[in-house]
């Protein structure tokens, strides 16, 4: 009940909000009523010719004795008037499901462009990428069934793929009723994520329908119920299966045709329109009428329509005037059309000839029509235009291939509008892309027979991005159009500005455009809202793309999304890079999109990565999917889409939009992951530097980086990620080594001359890689490749001893500094550095230090905290400068790594939860110190130093990561710690209920607050715990305390007494208070934390492996010495880079700078192990059951397609063994006629037959034969008588 009366509310404010948005609807869009009463002759006077009786006109124009005796003929235009609408909204069928229509009562006068701008605008209408009217078939004239199924498996199915708006009457009547229960039929079984769907819409006449009565009111019906008792006998009621109704209103009752001129004008007003969203297409909507049956009446609304060039497929054998238009066309077509003008206006005039075949033909097919002239005036017109009308004979063909003859019938009709002024392929192929028929244009326009240009692809290629079609773009790409000519700077801008209003990435850029522009709406522009008639135009019925947008925008949103770990996008291309400052860098760009745009003519070094960016912020899959199989940084490519996505679904509002992106982002990660374990399998040494490559794409980060912001683990997992970080981890010591000789080396440091470690030589190494890698990429190439990689000391000593020069600066990369390469050093030395620079050497001598920190401080606060004046002791001083140490070596981590600006390295700082840990801590710490020194806030001091050391103990924890069992646990708790939150809601409720009303009962009058708040909240708090003060809170134990009942003394601070009055309440609310506390919450908390730890400990792996990474990238940067001693350090890089300038080999995290000759070789590798992973899952998804069901089910259509033929074969072979016995009966009665009159004289002798079996031709021959022979006998006799 809950949830239906949560359904109804909800149901009530859509209402309301349609109710709202709808009310201007009334302003502009007016009905007609006749005002003018023209009298009716075959009513007796009874009823005007507009239908209605007499009493429903005014008083005015009946007191008007002439206008009945003058006026003739009624006419909508002068006898009717216009007023405000009072029925338009959303109507709901009786016994229909919960989805509503729209309908709209509007005049026959009412400009189309308002009413195509209300469905697409505010009706939500999908904008139509072929339009198909449908015409004829009205009445109660019964449809034949051929008929229904081609518009069921034909027209309907066909404007399923397309996208179609099918317009007919909408009424449950003929063909409008056919048109309904197909699409409804085709709308279940389609699937719901399905991109294109088929729109059907009635537009009748007002005066037409049954019941109209149900949906008039002046404000608007949301929803109007529409019922209709009999529906059979009441034929002219709206259909249910329809989207939106148009009914069209010329002020008459129950007549037919009103709705004509409005139509025809609506169909030329959308085939106008552009298709695509926005307009974006690069054909015209286009338009097709079909006439099914119909009668003499649907001359004239089909002759207005070929006016306008609108094509007509004409559905043969359907009856009425379909009949009659195939007669006319296919069997009067040799006739000429003009032959001399017309004497009366000097124009050509109809040949006599065909004039009176065509009138032939109207009085075959309309026999009882009044007034035959018209009809063949009409026709002839029609006929004129016969080359925008195509026949379809639906009953010999088959219907599945009708989407194939609306395709020709358009393309026909369209090489007739315009010509062709490139390729005379180009207006199929529009079509094609418009309606999304990559199958079509395959076997039609792409099969080889046909060689495409450039210029004959731009257009399309547009158009097909923009409306996210990703098999045309690979199709265009295949078949000559060049990416890297096509992506600019200025079509890349103009794909963001296409962008739709109702997606996160246009809010985005919105954004970013605003603070360019200087304005102060960040959000998009409000949706159009009720305005005036007087003001409302077509203009405020439409909304278009964003004008302005820029790459400086699109830099602005990627950098919101990707600027913790890149390079700001673009900055290149508008002169911005190397500036710091975004009040400089914002000024300055504004400056330049002011004044010159030169950049968008210049090309995208990257096309296919700037597209699949774009992509990928609209969150397409396909297309986004497509982009990334054409990239060449594969890895680091599907990574970064990850990245994306994730940061786009903290962003995203709409639950269905978040959980798809999430899902994408997984599938980008899975895709980084399977490409990675092909290439780890196929060469080590390979992957190791696709992991560490800076990419110039990507704004210079690698692999392991964009990883990290990604938050991937799957990929952090892979063996060879892990392999990688642990040679890493142990620099030049074999991983194996214990932990014990390490320590035994903190204490003699000499020993790491001995053999008690065993340290790995280069050399071997590269003996390994001579024998076991390729002959391209071996020996002091592959050394090449690590030498520029910060991993250890003896690989920067051997690529010295090599004779390798410094890797050259990449001209790609911005900013980053040229590799450094130490001078050799003797053995002494390198050995020295090759243990103590190894990142495990520097995580225990931190970790040592770390402890005698905590023991130093511990000794200060419980030792030798010394009060003023006397000042602090030297144990104390050795406490500050330890912690001054270690806030110099947070600065150095924070400001002075790497080559990013301050802000993303602060922002990369601040996301560390153990950095935030140590910025507690250390803020603790001085304010602490300082308030200490002072003998009014020493116990201050004290006390904040306390809290200090408890946040630099539980900073200890960090030291766990490095554990493979204890570092999951480090999750476990962090996750517990945010489910205790939610727990410490609920025990907070509970424990305020039962502390104020315990307190309440217990003392009538106790004004001390902290001994209330004592008793509210902490005494409520150890019940839980089981100290529950029985004597104080049952009155019948005894209470060894001194109370009082004086209010005075009370108020002195004397211990009330206990109230008795109510205590047994009080006993009860405890007993109710521990039931809940003690049993519910605290077993609610168990199942959290066993749902919490179950979660991780069954990924424990992959959590610990992920978190692994930031734990060795922090170590790996630190300086070798530890706190205190680490000033040395400090002071020694200060003079290497500031004095010395003496580039840091250690700047860079795990990155590698590979010149473009070594880069280019590394890409191609990577793309061919690309090619061989996306070929192995090819091969599985082809091996699953539902590719199998796929395949057989195409031959099975095959099958019964074949079999169709072959039955339609002998369908024509009986029809012309039929046609042959006709001849044979009509030849035989020829020589019968001829031998009775004895005038006949064969030329030559019969034919003879070679076949021995003569068949039912030559039968007829021979027995032809026989008869000239038994003619030429009677002959001879006759004149020998003579």
């Amino acid at each position: 009940m809950k949830d239906i009366a949560a359904e109804m509310r909800g149901s009530t404010d859509r209402l309301r909000k349609s109710e709202k948005d709808q009310a201007w609807i009334a302003k502009i869009f007016k009905k007609r009523i006749c005002t003018t009463f023209v009298e009716d002759s075959f009513s007796n006077g009874a009823l005007c010719q507009c239908g209605r009786e007499r009493e429903a006109h005014s008083t005015v124009a009946l007191g008007d004795c002439f206008g009945t005796a003058i006026v003739n003929r009624w006419d909508s235009a002068q006898h009717s008037s216009e007023y405000p609408t009072d029925a338009f909204g959303e109507v709901q069928f009786a016994g229909a499901s919960k989805r509503h229509s729209y309908f709209l009562r509007l005049s026959c006068d009412t400009p189309p462009s308002l009413v195509y701008s209300l469905m697409t605008t505010h009706w939500h209408l999908p904008a139509p990428n072929l339009v198909v009217s449908v015409v004829g078939g009205e009445g109660r004239a019964k449809v034949k069934t051929w008929v229904r199924e081609v518009l069921r498996q034909g027209l309907v199915k066909a404007s399923q793929r397309a996208g179609a708006w099918i317009l007919t009457t909408g009424l449950r009547e003929g063909v409008g009723q056919c048109v309904g229960e197909a699409v409804r039929d085709h709308a279940t079984a389609a699937s719901s994520d399905s991109l294109n769907k088929v729109v059907a819409m009635g537009i009748a006449p007002w005066g037409l329908v049954h019941q109209k009565d149900q949906l008039v009111k002046p404000q608007g019906s949301f929803p109007a119920r529409y019922f209709v008792q009999n529906p059979v006998r009441d034929s002219c009621c709206l259909d249910k299966n329809y989207q939106a109704f148009l009914l069209v209103d010329d002020g008459s009752e129950g007549r037919r045709g009103g709705d004509t001129a409005f139509r025809t004008k609506l169909e030329d007003h959308i085939s106008h329109q552009r298709t695509g969203v926005w307009g974006s297409g690069t054909i015209d909507i286009p338009v097709l009428c079909m006439l099914i049956s119909g009668d003499a009446n649907n001359l004239e609304r089909m002759d207005l329509s070929l006016k306008n060039s609108m094509p007509w497929l004409v559905l043969a054998g359907s009856g009425g005037l379909a009949d009659f238009l195939t007669d006319l066309l296919e069997n009067v077509s040799s006739a000429p059309v003009f032959t001399s003008a017309s004497e009366s206006d000097g124009e050509p005039g109809p040949n006599v000839d065909l004039r009176e075949k065509v009138t032939e033909r109207v009085k075959k097919h309309f026999p009882a029509e009044p007034e035959p002239d018209k009809l063949v005036e009409r026709a002839l017109s029609i006929y004129q235009s016969r080359d925008l009308i195509s026949i379809h004979h639906g009953e010999q063909e088959s219907p599945t291939d009708f989407d194939t003859v609306l395709l020709r019938t358009l393309v026909a009709a369209s090489k007739l509008r315009s010509s062709i002024e490139a390729c005379p392929y180009n207006e199929e192929l529009r079509l094609a892309v418009a309606w999304n028929r990559v199958d079509i244009a395959k076997s039609e326009l792409f099969n080889g027979d046909i060689e495409w240009r450039y210029e004959d692809l731009e257009e399309s290629m547009t158009d097909v991005l923009i409306n996210d079609k990703p098999q045309f773009v690979q199709l265009f790409t295949e078949n000559g159009l060049d990416i890297v000519r096509y992506m600019t700077y200025g079509q890349l801008e103009q794909l963001y500005r296409s962008v739709a209003d109702s997606t996160l990435l246009y809010q985005l850029l919105q954004r970013r455009l605003a603070v360019r522009l200087g304005t102060t709406t960040a959000g998009p522009p409000a949706a159009s809202e009720a305005k005036s008639s007087s003001k409302l135009t077509e203009e405020n019925l439409q909304s278009g793309p964003m004008a302005d947008i820029t790459i400086f925008e699109i830099s602005g949103v990627l950098d919101l999304l990707l600027g913790d770990i890149c390079q700001p996008f673009y900055y290149d291309v508008l002169g911005l890079d190397g500036i710091s400052s975004r009040r400089t860098v914002l000024k300055r760009a504004g400056k330049l999109l002011r004044e010159d745009r030169s950049h968008e003519a210049k090309r995208c070094p990257d096309p296919w990565a700037s597209l699949f960016i774009w992509a990928v912020l609209q969150n397409r899959r396909g297309m986004a999917t497509f982009f990334w199989e054409m990239t060449g940084e594969s890895v680091l490519t599907a990574l970064s889409g990850c990245k994306i996505l994730r940061e786009l679904s903290k962003l995203e509002v709409e639950t269905e939009i978040k959980l798809s992106m999430k899902e994408l982002a997984q599938t980008f990660e899975s895709l980084a992951n399977g490409v990675y374990s092909t290439c780890y399998r196929n060469d080590e040494s390979r992957s190791f530097d696709l992991l560490i490559r800076k990419s110039p794409v990507w704004g210079g980060t690698t692999c392991l980086q964009m990883g990290m912001g990604a938050d991937a683990r799957l990929f952090f997992s892979h063996d060879g990620v892990q392999s990688l970080l642990s040679q890493i981890w142990w620099g030049d010591m074999e991983e194996n080594t214990e932990l014990w000789k390490l320590l035994l080396m903190f204490f003699c440091p000499f020993l790491c001359y001995s053999n008690l470690i065993s340290f790995r030589e280069k050399s071997d190494q590269q003996e390994e890689e001579e024998r076991d890698g390729d002959e391209e990429l071996s020996g002091r190439e592959a050394n090449h490749h690590y030498g520029t990689t910060v991993f250890s000391y003896s690989e920067l000593k051997q690529m010295e001893a090599d004779g390798q020069p410094s890797s050259p600066r990449s001209p790609s990369v911005r900013d980053v500094p040229e590799q450094y390469i130490p001078p050799p050093r003797p053995f002494i030395l390198s050995r020295w550095r090759q243990f103590w620079y190894a990142p495990v050497t520097s995580f225990l001598g931190n970790v040592l230090m770390y402890f005698l920190f905590l023991v130093l401080y511990a000794y200060v606060l419980l030792l030798d905290f010394t009060r003023p004046p006397a000042g602090p002791a030297i144990s104390e001083y050795v406490l500050y400068f330890w912690v001054l140490t270690m806030v110099c070596e947070e600065l150095r981590e924070t400001f002075f790594i790497g080559v990013m600006t301050w802000h993303q390295t602060f922002r990369v700082y601040i996301q560390d939860v153990w950095n935030k840990f140590d910025l507690l801590a250390i803020t603790l710490f001085i304010l602490g110190s300082i308030s200490r020194l002072f003998s009014w806030t020493h116990e201050l001091g004290r006390d904040i130093l306390c809290v200090s050391f408890m946040v630099f103990t539980l900073r200890l924890i960090h030291i766990f990561a490095i554990h493979k069992e204890l570092g999951p646990k480090i999750i476990i708790v962090g996750k517990m710690v945010k489910d205790i939150f939610f727990f410490l809601f609920f025990l907070g409720v509970w424990i305020m209920a039962y502390g104020v009303a315990n307190q309440a009962l217990l003392y009538s009058y106790d004004p001390a607050l902290d001994r209330v708040f004592r008793r509210v909240f902490y005494r409520p708090y150890l019940h839980i715990y089981g100290q529950i003060p029985v004597e104080e809170v049952d009155v019948k134990h005894n209470w060894d305390v001194q109370c009082t009942d004086n209010r005075t003394l009370i108020e002195e601070g004397a211990e009330p007494c206990r109230s008795s009055f109510s205590n047994w309440l009080v006993v009860i609310l405890l007993i109710i208070y521990l039931l809940v506390t003690n049993i519910l919450l605290i077993n609610l908390l168990i199942a959290m934390f066993s749902n919490t730890f179950n979660e991780v400990q069954a990924n424990s792996e992959s959590y610990w492996k992920f978190q692994r990474y930031s734990l060795i990238v922090q170590y790996h940067s630190k300086p070798s010495l530890a706190p205190p001693f680490i000033i040395l350090s400090h002071i020694n890089l200060f003079i290497k880079r500031k004095i010395r300038n003496v580039p840091s080999v250690k700047v860079q995290h795990f990155v590698l700078l590979l010149s473009r000759k070594d880069a280019n070789r590394l890409m191609t590798w990577e793309t061919i192990q690309k090619e061989d992973f996306l070929s192995a899952q090819n091969k599985i998804q082809k091996s699953t059951d539902s590719e199998r069901l796929k395949r057989m089910s195409v031959k099975m259509d095959g099958v019964v397609k074949h079999l169709t033929e072959n039955r339609d074969v002998e369908q024509r072979l009986q029809a012309l063994e039929n046609e042959m016995e006709n001849c044979s009966n009509a030849l035989r009665w020829i020589v019968d006629t001829l031998a009775q009159g004895g005038a006949f004289k064969p030329p030559r002798p019969p034919p003879t037959f070679r076949d021995g079996v003569p068949s039912s031709s030559s039968s007829s021959y021979i027995r032809l034969n026989d008869m000239c022979e038994s003619v030429k006998k009677k002959k001879i006799d006759a004149l020998a008588a003579c």
